[in-house]
């Protein structure tokens, strides 16, 4: 039967020998595992053998906590691949079998290594905050709506703000701290190269005091926060979340053009450029209360999520394929 509205997860696991064993019998007594292989001595890195399983996605954190428990990742590797597309009775059986959907399922070794990855601090991280808090500032200038949004796609901040919550969340303090080194770093960062471009813009005559100060009503909201500034953040927040945690992420492009973090940092650059306090006070207020709206909406989404996933991955499975058979229960 084919499905691609749910979602298969497919593992691969490199095992010493000695683990291989315990491993499979892990894997072959879990009703959510529709295929199973064990290539014995296939791996020459960990010396042992290969072993690949299909378990239907809504399940996929108890299989690898149990696969954990094992310390075969010690010495050995699991590899997680989503498969969007399959043909399989014996897959569609087992993920009738789970309870929950795979589409709302949240994989969290899957969540928490994409959070360590889209936190880093890399080259490419503050490339990405310099260039969109720079396209940012000439919105400003020029008092452009559409460069407003162009620099609010291009930012990469949010895997980090989100980040924030998923460490609390899930006990991680190494990736709390990475994911406040990258925000404080790469704002500063970002702030401070396009004032020194401003600068030089101003030099050169191409952006003048009265360009900066005359009224905006394109992009004054960028500087004027408000109630609303709060509740589109808290939004936002919880949309980024249940967008990089389910099998939906195109709804991340919502939330990059619906908070104002990027061009709020453009137009403090801006400000120190001409020394304009209210622009500066302005943006500085509208940048926190968008980044701590998200962060707290994104932890209690995440919490929300445990919370939920620990009691649906609770009920036994074989009580609920008696339920699905059996609906007067």
């Amino acid at each position: 039967m084919s499905q691609n509205l749910r979602i298969v997860l497919h593992l691969r696991i490199y095992s010493p020998s000695a683990a291989t064993a315990p491993v499979t019998e892990i894997l072959q007594g879990h009703p959510a595992v529709s295929a199973l292989a064990v290539v014995h001595g296939a791996s020459i890195r960990p010396q042992g053998d290969v072993i690949t399983a299909d378990v239907a996605r809504e399940a996929a954190n108890g299989v690898i906590d149990a696969l954990l428990a094992t310390d075969v990742q010690k010495t050995g590797s699991i590899h997680l691949n989503n498969v969007d597309n399959w043909i399989s009775k014996p897959a569609f059986d087992a993920e009738e079998l789970a309870p929950g959907e795979g589409s709302d399922a949240v994989v969290w070794a899957e969540v928490v290594q994409n959070s360590y990855e889209d936190s880093k601090l890399t080259w490419s991280f503050l490339s990405f905050m310099v260039l969109a808090t720079l396209l940012a500032s000439i919105a400003i200038v020029i008092d452009s709506q559409i460069l407003v949004i162009a620099a609010m796609v291009l930012g990469p901040e949010f895997g980090a703000v989100a980040a924030l919550g998923l460490a609390l969340v899930r006990k991680r303090p190494a990736l709390l701290g990475q994911a406040v080194r990258s925000i404080l770093i790469g704002y500063s960062v970002a702030i401070a190269a396009t004032t020194v471009m401003v600068l030089i813009g101003r030099w050169l005559g191409w952006i003048t005091e009265a360009a900066v100060t005359r009224p905006h009503p394109s992009t004054e909201f960028i500087y004027t926060p408000d109630k609303w500034s709060l509740i589109v953040a808290l939004i936002a927040g919880i949309a980024g979340v249940l967008a990089i945690t389910s099998a939906r992420a195109g709804g991340l492009v919502g939330v990059f053009i619906s908070v104002t973090t990027i061009p709020a940092a453009g137009n403090i650059a801006v400000g120190l450029a001409f020394l304009n306090w209210s622009a500066i006070s302005g943006s500085a207020a509208q940048l926190v209360i968008n980044l701590t709206g998200m962060a707290v909406a994104g932890w209690a989404t995440l919490v929300v999520q445990q919370f939920v996933w620990s009691r649906v991955t609770e009920t036994p499975l074989p009580r609920v394929l008696h339920r699905r058979q059996n609906p007067t229960v």
